[in-house]
């Protein structure tokens, strides 16, 4: 009766063990040199076991992601988007911690890596959209619908194109490095984009 429980037990450790071991090596040697062997070493099981979970390092590397995005919101005590009635200052917070989080190199480099590896498998990139960028993308609308029924922003606010105004620039300049990535740089990023959007007739 035992057996059951310590074979989920061991199989959770190896899944886990293979996850962090991939977020590891692609911060250590790249996504290029990124190897399911490698893997497979690090964490300490057989290539094999890799491949009964998973097809490819890329998919290895997604779940790792999504486990670490879990990880980071447990530690942040995550509640949801802020909403302190102040739209912009909601924004920039939010903005601010993105641009730490590209800045720390153990977000950074499977960040980068999979949107190297999404722009080439459309399998990867279409799961990638679903199910970590899609969820986060849903809390930025959902903050500027309740300011948008607040009477702050217009009222024919595009809220999917408004989002994408916010980080798609970000985005961007983190991708390809064509400038430094700073606090101020996404504060004025909130003020430029707001002023477009606002309710020019409240108050």
């Amino acid at each position: 009766m035992t057996k059951t429980p310590d074979a989920a037990r061991r199989s959770d450790r190896s899944r886990r063990a293979i996850l962090d071991a991939a977020l590891a090596l692609v911060g250590e040697v790249g996504y290029n040199r990124l190897t399911v062997e490698a893997i497979a070493a690090r964490a300490g099981v057989g290539k094999q076991t890799i491949y009964r979970w998973w097809p490819s390092k890329a998919a290895v590397l997604l779940d790792a992601s999504l486990a670490l995005a879990g990880d980071a919101e447990t530690e942040g005590g995550w509640t949801g988007f802020p909403d302190t009635g102040d739209l912009a200052a909601d924004l920039k917070h939010v903005l601010r911690a993105t641009v730490d989080e590209f800045g720390d190199p153990k977000y950074e480099a499977p960040a980068r890596a999979l949107a190297a590896a999404g722009a080439t498998d459309p399998g990867l990139g279409a799961r990638f959209a679903e199910q970590l960028l899609e969820p986060q993308l849903a809390l930025y609308e959902e903050r500027l619908r309740t300011a948008r029924e607040a009477g702050r922003l217009a009222p024919d606010t595009d809220l999917r194109l408004t989002v994408e105004m916010l980080l798609g620039p970000l985005t961007y300049r983190w991708l390809l490095r064509t400038g430094p990535l700073t606090h101020a740089y996404t504060d004025a990023l909130v003020d430029r984009v707001l002023g477009g959007v606002a309710n020019v007739t409240e108050g």
